[in-house]
């Protein structure tokens, strides 16, 4: 039916917008048969009987049925939802009904777990993490900018430079390399850090501009 084209672009969207992991599919009512198939992975084919007493719920007196799960050909597990078309006269018309390969997601939610497994790590060697000055860094001035509701991304000159003074009076610009590491940490220039840092161990103890750490 030309009616029904609108649906058969719509479900040509749909189903390139979730590409290869949608399947969609546009029963006509009127035949009991389906009309069009995006990105076809259940093997159905145009002409098929629309199987309707195969959906859950009477698609008469809803807009939507789902969603639900079902069992693909090959054993995969698909999650779906139908939307019940109406036309001019706001009788049903036809069905859009989206298929998601849920067996891809729970796959891939798997193997994150397995990947992140707390019980597989343990705790850092102290040996080896004992001069781990750039992990010091890292852990102090995020906290520092947790405490301000700050981020990388929104930390002005002001702000770095705040947070320069802090790290210098824990003592971060003892370790070898470290001033480099905070002007690539922190998206500045190395000159600028360098002179921030001459500054601050020019300037006397209790002076303005250095917080001492307590004795």
């Amino acid at each position: 039916m030309k009616k029904l084209d609108n649906y058969k672009t719509i479900a040509d969207c749909i189903a390139t917008l979730l590409f290869p992991h949608a399947e969609v599919i546009v029963h006509d009512l009127h035949s009991q048969t389906v009309v069009h198939i995006a990105n076809n992975f259940s093997k159905r084919t145009l002409g098929d009987d629309s199987a309707l007493d195969e959906l859950p719920g009477d698609f008469d007196q809803v807009s939507s049925l789902g969603p639900y799960e079902k069992l693909n050909w090959n054993g995969q597990k698909i999650r779906s939802i139908t939307s019940v078309l109406r036309d001019e006269q706001d009788q049903p018309e036809a069905l859009l009904c989206i298929n998601i390969n849920f067996s891809v997601l729970d796959q891939a939610r798997e193997a994150l777990n397995a990947f992140f497994q707390v019980s597989r790590l343990i705790p850092q060697p102290e040996a080896l993490f004992r001069d781990d000055w750039q992990e010091r860094i890292n852990t102090f001035l995020h906290a520092w900018m947790a405490e301000r509701q700050l981020s990388l991304n929104t930390l002005s000159m002001k702000d770095k430079r705040a947070l320069i003074e802090a790290l210098y009076a824990e003592g971060a610009f003892e370790g070898r390399s470290a001033a480099d590491y905070v002007a690539n940490v922190l998206s500045m220039g190395r000159a600028t850090v360098y002179k921030w840092v001459k500054a601050l161990r020019d300037v006397p103890v209790g002076g303005r501009g250095l917080a001492q750490p307590q004795a």
